[in-house]
């Protein structure tokens, strides 16, 4: 416990490291009690926004196949789950932990289960959604959390990631659940929740590694707040039960004999290479997290300012550190900050609420007119405002509830159109790593296991596109592009010493040129396309999509090779 006395930043008569006292009305938390109507109609919207957030997750879930990580997280849940088809092809260890894939390896126990794998990852992110509700309530009132619940339904950002069978999802809901237990904390003081933070935040790491930044949330907003209790005992307690769930990622690959996979994935991390410029999420993040709900975050903080409290330090905290981290972090992907969203909702939605809305109008001098008799009613005459005054409009105050519904609604379609737009194309002849599924991909991969002879050997520009044919083709691959530099490759990853010698030998039998890669390293593109003329490839398969004026497109193109 914090010492006792006054500070610039307490209310009188509160003492430092103290909450204020529940209002009347409130349970001990200091969270309103809704009224049977008010919680009826509570649920009701909430079914709403779920079922909002559902249809624009899940429609047209199908129409592109899995990207490269999709293909590796789905191959490790089938592996797990022993699957034939992809226990040769993809390891159950890799980079990251494996709750995520131990919870899709029931539906991936045979034959290829792509739309399984999205659903899943579907309804967690619907329960991301729920959860923001009762996060947004504890903090604000049950207005901001319905309100951030709908910019969370509709915004592209999540809608996007949560339609993939990417890790960053599933770990956005435990990271949910994580802020919301520790505002709990924070508003009871009672040690449970405590643990209860360090349990979610350890169900977080061990669903993707990285989440570990947000335990840097926790101490920056601890830190800055002295309002609020800095348990170094319950601490003590709670970083063994974080550590304890956590090592059950390195004992289950020390148990199946990978106990070394994890350092040499750890070494790959801290040497790779800068995938992308410095102003990456910059460009790509804001418009996909919406330009007016960053607009009304940042207006509500100022016309608040006044009004600041440990609410805002806990979210700001918690948006602060991963943008940080991963900002200085040379590896960077479109998913990354997904933590973030839920945060810039909140304090967006808390803006909407308390949107400062003119209720008195400026008096206005009126032009002189013609003195007129007196009547009985109006021998006493009101009292002139001051010089200067405004006067309450009744009317305009009236206007308040609807210009904020009014502002919620423009702020909820800026997300929904471009989040609509995004889930209904057809197709895309440019790909962006973590926002999407890639064109022709499956196709092109079920060409392969249709129509080459089992035992085939696939040459790729780079592994990414190796991974959807493995996933797609069951065909084993090997990506140009992967380093013979173990510090500077996937250790997953096989490289080929001598593409030339293997192609020699008859040990490459097709292949598999694609747009997307070429894209992002023209020179092993190029080097690949020489390989092509050299070893006499011939095109056996297209895969096109329409490009601006509605002309096909080939985005890859599968050569069959001879020495």
């Amino acid at each position: 416990m914090s010492a006792t006395g006054t500070s610039p930043t307490t209310p009188p008569g509160q003492r430092v490291g103290t909450l204020p006292a529940p209002r009347a009305g409130a349970d001990p938390a200091g969270v309103d009690r809704p009224a049977p109507r008010h919680r009826a109609l509570a649920v009701g919207l909430l079914t709403a926004i779920a079922a909002l957030a559902a249809v624009v997750r899940a429609w047209q879930l199908d129409a592109l196949g899995f990207n490269s990580d999709e293909a590796v997280y789905a191959g490790q849940a089938a592996s797990l789950a022993g699957n034939p088809r992809y226990a040769d092809l993809f390891p159950v260890f890799r980079a990251h932990p494996m709750l995520f894939q131990a919870l899709l390896s029931p539906f991936f126990r045979a034959g290829e289960a792509d739309v399984a794998g999205r659903v899943v990852v579907v309804v967690l992110g619907v329960a991301t959604v729920l959860a923001v509700y009762p996060l947004g309530a504890r903090l604000y009132g049950r207005r901001v959390g319905l309100i951030a619940a709908l910019l969370l339904a509709v915004m592209p950002y999540h809608v996007v990631v949560t339609r993939q069978v990417l890790l960053d999802g599933p770990m956005v809901l435990f990271a949910t659940l994580t802020l919301y237990c520790l505002v709990r904390f924070v508003q009871t003081q009672r040690l449970p929740w405590y643990l209860a933070t360090a349990a979610m935040l350890g169900l977080t790491m061990l669903t993707k590694e990285t989440s570990v930044v947000l335990a840097g949330g926790v101490y920056a907003f601890l830190a800055l707040t002295p309002m609020v209790r800095r348990p170094i005992r319950a601490t003590l307690v709670a970083l063994p039960v974080l550590a304890a769930i956590f090592a059950v990622h390195p004992l289950s690959q020390a148990l199946a004999g990978r106990s070394s996979t994890g350092r040499n994935y750890l070494v790959w991390q801290l040497f790779r290479r800068p995938n992308h410029p410095m102003d990456f999420y910059l460009d790509n993040v804001p418009t996909a997290v919406g330009p007016l709900v960053l607009a009304a975050a940042l207006g509500g903080l100022w016309w608040a300012r006044r009004r600041r409290s440990w609410r805002e330090t806990l979210l700001l905290s918690w948006i602060a550190v991963p943008v940080v981290f991963f900002q200085l972090w040379p590896v960077k992907g479109f998913q990354y900050l997904l933590p973030v969203a839920v945060p810039v909702v909140l304090l967006a939605a808390r803006a909407l609420v308390t949107l400062p809305v003119p209720t008195r109008l400026p008096t206005l001098r009126a032009w002189p007119r013609r003195a007129r008799p007196a009547t009985p009613a109006a021998q006493t005459p009101a009292e002139p405002l001051p010089a200067g005054a405004d006067r309450p409009d009744p009317r305009a105050a009236r206007l308040v509830p609807a210009v904020r519904l009014a502002a919620v609604a423009v702020v909820a379609v800026s997300l929904l159109w471009p989040a609509w737009n995004t889930v209904n194309h057809a197709g895309r002849t440019t790909f962006l790593a973590g926002s999407g599924g890639v064109p022709g991909g499956r196709e092109a991969g079920r060409w392969l296991a249709a129509h080459t002879p089992e035992g085939s050997v696939i040459l790729t520009v780079g592994p990414s596109m190796a991974n959807i044919v493995r996933y797609y083709g069951s065909r084993q691959s090997y990506g140009l592009s992967v380093s013979p530099n173990p510090l500077h490759r996937n250790p997953s990853y096989t490289p080929l010493q001598n593409p030339d010698a293997s192609m020699r030998a008859n040990d490459l039998h097709y292949v598999v040129w694609d747009s997307f890669s070429a894209r992002r390293s023209t020179y092993f593109s190029e080097r690949l396309l020489t390989l092509v003329r050299r070893y006499h490839g011939r095109v056996v398969h297209t895969e096109y999509v329409d490009g601006p004026d509605r002309t096909p497109v080939p985005v890859i193109i599968i050569y069959e090779v001879r020495p």
